[in-house]
């Protein structure tokens, strides 16, 4: 089996290098580190009119050592070749080149990153309702047929997203009623109105702090949750897998979650109403010298039933928001473990984003309602 060889003769307007011997994978050891003479300035001609054998690795082994020698893979003149041999090189010299060859990537200006980041968020919304309507229907044929419905999904995120949520979110929101009642406690000491301190954080739980705090909580916890469970299943084909038994993914997957935070987001901001008025409690009567029986009963004149249940009105559509937007990113995930984590943090922030939003247009709402 004659040995590869690789020879380069230069002429006036050009440099010729004429190659010989099998270019074959097994064959090629002894050119593994034979590098080619800097070629001439100029066109380059290869001569294969020795060549008595050529496979895909011999032509890009061929092709990297005239690269190296600064030949432009693009300006390769080839002469004597076989129809053989002349296909399989003209194969990877094509291939070559669209993998050795980039483009330097273009930064634009002001108004391209403005278009881009338009038609990016575009297609976003335009994914969203798409992804709603599909839910929608899936919704709308559960309640034709409701033995379709996935009861012990729908359990497991109750106890996921509800039950083993409890301990943080009271934490939270009673850590958050003693601090707020304590800086307004101080404010209040100095013009002797400290009973107002009920006030202040009953009010202030009940209305905005336990829905938003709560709902950040949720999405940072059970939406990143769902959004990476989703996008591991469809790395792992467990999507593809369900689809393939004829059931649909969205009924087994995103309708129980869904509802699931349905329920339990109302629930968690309630307790997360009771976690901050006992915090503001707390504060009042060791700071402030408020019994708490003066402490309940300014509670039951500032806080009516319909503030209390102000705030409840929010959950819902915080969870609504916040499953959508968590079980789409799933569903959106590449299959790779970098987009997963990439999607999962994208959900945190659309959906503390969306909850900012949705809290003051409810805000704005209850203001011209005269609520």
């Amino acid at each position: 089996m004659p040995t590869p060889l690789i020879a380069l003769e230069s002429q006036a307007d050009s440099a010729v290098v004429r190659v010989s011997g099998d270019w074959l994978l097994h064959n090629l050891a002894s050119l593994a580190s034979a590098p080619l003479p800097a070629l001439p300035a100029g066109g380059m001609v290869l001569d294969g009119a020795d060549l008595a054998a050529l496979d895909t690795s011999g032509a890009l082994r061929l092709l990297e050592l005239m690269r190296d020698a600064g030949a432009d893979p693009q300006q390769i003149t080839r002469v004597n070749f076989s129809d053989a041999h002349a296909a399989v090189f003209e194969l990877v010299a094509r291939n070559f080149a669209d993998t050795m060859i980039t483009t330097p990537p273009t930064r634009g200006g002001m108004l391209t990153h403005i278009g881009r980041g338009s038609l990016a968020a575009w297609r976003h919304v335009c994914g969203t309702v798409n992804f709603v309507g599909v839910l929608s229907c899936h919704l709308l044929q559960l309640l034709r047929h409701p033995g379709a419905f996935r009861h012990k999904e729908f359990v497991a995120q109750i106890e996921a997203v509800f039950v083993n949520a409890i301990p943080l979110a009271f934490a939270m929101m009673f850590l958050m009623g003693v601090v707020f009642a304590y800086l307004l406690g101080i404010q209040a000491q100095q013009y002797g109105a400290s009973i107002f301190v009920v006030d202040g954080v009953a009010l202030a739980m009940s209305r905005e702090l336990a829905p938003v705090i709560v709902a950040i909580l949720v999405a940072g916890r059970s939406g990143a949750a769902m959004t990476a469970q989703i996008g591991s299943m469809k790395v792992n084909d467990e999507i593809d897998a369900i689809s393939v038994l004829g059931l649909s993914p969205y009924t087994v997957l995103v309708v129980p979650r869904i509802l699931a935070l349905l329920i339990a987001l109302p629930l968690l901001v309630f307790i997360g109403d009771v976690a901050g008025i006992l915090g503001g409690m707390l504060v009042a009567e060791r700071q402030l010298g408020i019994e708490a029986s003066a402490f309940i009963a300014r509670l039951d004149q500032v806080l009516p039933i319909k503030t209390a249940v102000l705030g409840l009105i929010k959950a819902p559509v915080f969870a609504l928001f916040i499953g959508v937007i968590a079980c789409r990113m799933g569903f959106t995930v590449a299959r790779d473990a970098q987009s997963v984590g990439a999607n999962t943090t994208s959900t945190v922030v659309q959906s503390i984003v969306a909850v900012i939003i949705i809290n003051a247009m409810f805000a704005v709402a209850f203001v011209e309602l005269g609520f």
